[in-house]
């Protein structure tokens, strides 16, 4: 018989899937756009039109904006577009696979921080390992771009922010949170964006409805649903359960963009949900 007290936990972990999947397909896409458009133009307008479609759906308006924290307000939102721009800087110069690999080592540094149990740490190793063997190592024909993996770095380090800043207090609700946050950034990376020069052909039908596709699939679903996940998720968890966004990444990065896989990389997939599900597993017993 299922027990109905671990229900919240059991949803958390599928609304998280649902958004590293959202994410990680929302890369590729990205990583077609840039082809076209300036990097700074496809971040911006991911977070504009993101945090308009949230608003909508939301009713920002109807937030009694005096009960507002705005001080975990603007420390979020500035965390997502440093998390935004940096990693779309680090994917333009990277495999999308190794782009996000670098980038967890901002979650995995939250989850280490908070480790207790013995068993927390075997999982994080685990974690560690398979990151380890989905960077090809092998691949010495294809050198990796050393201001790519800064920019990897920088976005993880934003990541990290980003997820004690979304834990924190906000006088709102997490989906309004969401939305204010997303404005927050998109008024950070904005003027950036005009000031290095934002195309007209942006706002072609043809071309505007990728990026509305974009605003969704990137921004719009996934920190919604990460926003919700994070109430019934400790940040141990949070974070070492995140492991599994490389080999989404790397997937992705596969189906989409054909970029090939190492034996040594599905490996990685292999280890990296063993540390997510041993992860899970023994958070559970910690709660009974």
């Amino acid at each position: 018989m299922t027990n109905l007290k671990n229900t919240p936990h059991v949803q958390a972990l599928f609304l998280l899937l649902i958004a590293m999947i959202s994410m990680q397909s929302s890369g590729s896409l990205a990583k077609i756009l840039f082809n076209q458009f300036p990097i700074m133009t496809v971040s911006s307008l991911r977070l504009l039109l993101g945090s308009i479609i949230l608003a909508l759906i939301f009713k920002i308006w109807q937030v009694n904006f005096k009960q507002v924290r705005w001080k975990a307000i603007v420390s979020y939102g500035m965390a997502l577009a440093g998390m935004n721009a940096l990693f779309y800087l680090s994917i333009d110069r990277l495999p999308l696979g190794i782009a996000v690999s670098f980038e967890f080592i901002g979650p995995l540094s939250v989850a280490l921080f908070y480790a207790r149990q013995k068993f927390d740490f075997v999982w994080v190793g685990l974690a560690v390992l398979g990151l380890a063997l989905l960077f090809p190592f092998d691949q010495a024909s294809q050198s990796l771009d050393p201001l790519g993996i800064a920019f990897a770095l920088g976005a993880g380090a934003c990541w990290a922010l980003y997820i004690v800043a979304g834990q924190k207090p906000s006088g709102i609700s997490g989906n309004h949170t969401v939305c204010l946050g997303m404005f927050v950034g998109m008024l950070c990376l904005l003027p950036i964006a005009l000031l290095t020069g934002m195309p007209a052909a942006v706002f072609e039908p043809s071309n505007f409805i990728f990026f509305i596709a974009l605003a969704i699939l990137a921004s719009a679903l996934p920190f919604s649903l990460e926003m919700m996940a994070l109430r019934n998720l400790s940040a141990l968890s949070f974070g070492t359960l995140m492991s599994v966004e490389p080999a989404i990444a790397a997937l992705s990065g596969f189906v989409f963009l054909g970029e090939q896989l190492l034996w040594t990389q599905w490996l990685a997939l292999t280890v990296i949900i063993a540390a997510s599900i041993g992860c899970t597993v023994t958070t559970q017993k910690a709660k009974k």
